[in-house]
C-alpha cells in the first residue's frame, strides 16, 4: 500500500524533472475565508500528469526502459509520458481513441512520442494497449491505477501542506482517482482533519457512480467540456477506488454551463487559462456547492490544456 514515505521518495525523485508549481491567493474567492489555487496548469506539460508519469518511468529497470513504454491517453497523461520518456531517453507510444481532439494528438507528437488512434473510445484503446503490453512484455504506464503513478500525483499534496499548513479543505477534480488518491493520502496521513472534496462533471462521472454503487462501475463516455475527466475507473480497479472510498469526504458534480462559467471566471478573475476539468474546482467554492467547505481552502487547477478555438468561444 502507498504510504507517506513512498510519496516523499517520489517527490525527491521527480523534483529535478518537474516544476514546483505556485500556490496563489484568489482575492475574489477569499471573502470571509482564505482560498488558494494550486497551479498545476503551470506544470511543464501544463498538467499534473507529468508527476505520476515521471515517477513511474524512474521506477523501471534498464531492460524495461530499453523496451520502451506505451500508454493510453485522452491528452494530459500522454503528454506527461511523452515528455518524461523523452527526457529520460525512453521510447514511447501513446494510444488514443478517435474521440480525442486533434490538437491533443499533435501536442503529444510534438513531445517526441509516436501516437496511434485505436477504437472509438478510451476503453477500446485501453483494451488494445493491455493486450499489446502482455503479448510483447512492454510496460503500460497506467494513467491512474498504479502505485508509482499515485505516489507521483501525491507529491502535489505534499507541496500543498508545506506551502499552506493551515489548510482545512482541498478540492480536487476527479476522474480515475490517481490524483485525488495521491493527494488525499499525502495530506490525511499528516493532517487527518483536512476535508477532501472531489469534483467531477455531471456527464459520465465514473468515480462518483462507482462510490455510489459501492463497486467499480462503467459509465457511458459522453462529450463534455471537462473531457479530461472522462472514461471509466476500470472494473478491475486495484488501488484508486479503495483509496477514494477511504479518503473522500464529499463529491460534487458540476454541469456544463458551470464548467464554461468556471473557464471564463478563471480567465477574468485570475488571468488563468484553464481546461474544463480545472474549472470545476473553483466553481465549488464560488457557488458554495459543498457543506464541507472550511475557512482555509485549496482549489486544484489541474491543467491548462484547452483548445484555443474553444477557449476563445467560451470567454468571448
Amino acid at each position: 500500500m502507498i504510504n507517506l514515505e513512498k510519496i516523499k521518495q517520489a517527490h525527491k525523485a521527480i523534483s529535478p524533472y518537474i516544476n514546483r508549481t505556485p500556490l496563489v491567493l484568489s482575492n475574489y474567492l477569499s471573502k470571509n475565508k482564505i482560498v488558494k489555487l494550486k497551479l498545476e496548469s503551470l506544470q511543464i506539460t501544463n498538467s499534473f500528469k507529468l508527476r505520476g508519469a515521471t515517477n513511474k518511468l524512474l521506477s523501471l529497470d534498464n531492460e524495461q526502459k530499453q523496451k520502451g513504454v506505451i500508454a493510453v491517453s485522452t491528452g494530459n497523461h500522454g503528454k506527461g509520458v511523452a515528455y518524461a520518456a523523452s527526457v529520460l531517453g525512453i521510447q514511447s507510444t501513446i494510444y488514443m481513441s478517435s474521440m480525442v481532439p486533434q490538437y491533443r494528438k499533435e501536442a503529444i507528437e510534438a513531445l517526441g512520442a509516436k501516437v496511434e488512434i485505436i477504437g472509438n473510445n478510451s476503453d477500446e484503446a485501453d483494451l488494445y494497449a493491455k493486450k499489446l503490453a502482455k503479448e510483447k512484455n512492454i510496460t503500460l504506464v497506467h494513467p491512474f491505477d498504479d502505485e508509482d503513478v499515485i505516489a507521483g500525483q501525491g507529491t502535489v499534496g505534499l507541496e500543498m501542506l508545506e506551502d499552506f499548513p493551515d489548510v482545512d479543505t482541498v478540492i480536487i477534480p476527479t476522474s480515475g482517482g490517481g490524483l485525488i488518491g495521491g493527494i488525499a493520502l499525502a495530506i490525511k496521513l499528516q493532517k487527518p482533519s483536512v476535508k477532501i472534496i472531489a469534483v467531477s462533471m455531471e456527464r459520465g462521472p465514473s468515480m462518483f457512480e462507482s462510490l455510489k454503487n459501492g463497486k467499480p462501475t462503467d459509465v457511458e463516455e459522453l462529450e463534455t467540456l471537462a473531457d479530461c475527466l472522462g472514461g471509466s475507473i476500470g472494473l478491475d480497479n486495484q488501488y484508486t477506488f479503495k483509496i477514494a472510498q477511504e479518503t473522500i469526504d464529499d463529491f460534487v458534480l458540476v454541469n456544463e454551463n458551470k464548467i464554461a462559467e468556471g473557464i471564463k471566471f478563471n480567465f477574468v478573475e485570475h488571468k488563468l487559462v484553464t481546461e474544463g476539468a480545472a474549472a470545476t474546482a473553483v466553481m465549488v467554492v464560488k457557488d458554495n456547492m459543498s457543506n464541507k467547505l472550511g475557512k482555509n481552502i485549496i482549489s486544484l487547477i489541474c491543467g491548462g490544456n484547452i483548445d484555443t478555438k474553444l477557449f476563445n468561444k467560451i470567454i468571448s
